[in-house]
């Protein structure tokens, strides 16, 4: 009798623990998985990648709501590595010309991810249609970094709002970066 007692003490402990580890993973919410949500469509340090996502009613709508995302995410992240890139060189830059560089430099990126990059990739786009028959479109892009150097210098060589030392100072950083990605490949 009192193994039995025994048994049915360990059975409703063991229960009552299995019973207490669930509700606390319940707390923490259910992780969701996103389309291009892997390793694959992180930025790394040879591209800069992002991923977008719209919904609408339409399709269209949609499509350009997730390209518009993905787009604004990729900016973010170069405008990010821009600032570090120019405060990491800003040492090396004389006195007004500096604060006009990294001025310049932001207005730059600015610039750049307003206008369409030729060397935008699409990794993929993945469609559904919700069961409110609405669509919801998810865009993975990506882009060279050293194309978007690339690119960056040329627009910083056409510049002609800026000084020639703060345009060659500019050129001289960009340079750097490039060579920088050539060294890690």
């Amino acid at each position: 009798m009192t193994i039995r007692i025994f048994h049915a003490a360990l059975l409703s402990t063991l229960f009552l623990g299995v019973l207490g580890l669930h509700s606390c993973s319940n707390s923490n919410g259910t992780q969701v998985k996103t389309p291009f949500s892997g390793k694959k469509y992180m930025s790394d340090a040879r591209h800069f990648r992002a991923v977008g996502m719209g919904q609408s009613a339409n399709l269209n709508i949609a499509k350009s709501k997730a390209e518009l995302e993905s787009k604004k995410a990729l900016a973010q992240q170069v405008q990010t590595n821009l600032k570090v890139v120019t405060d990491n060189y800003a040492q090396e830059m004389v006195g007004n010309q500096a604060s006009e560089a990294i001025q310049r430099f932001e207005t730059l990126a600015r610039e750049v991810t307003n206008t369409t990059i030729g060397d935008i990739r699409s990794l993929g786009e993945e469609t559904r249609q919700m069961e409110d028959q609405s669509y919801r479109v998810y865009v993975a892009i990506e882009v060279k970094k050293k194309a978007m150097f690339r690119f960056l210098k040329d627009k910083a060589k056409n510049d002609t709002k800026i000084s020639e030392l703060v345009r060659a100072q500019m050129v001289m950083v960009l340079d750097k970066e490039i060579e920088r990605l050539d060294a890690e490949e």
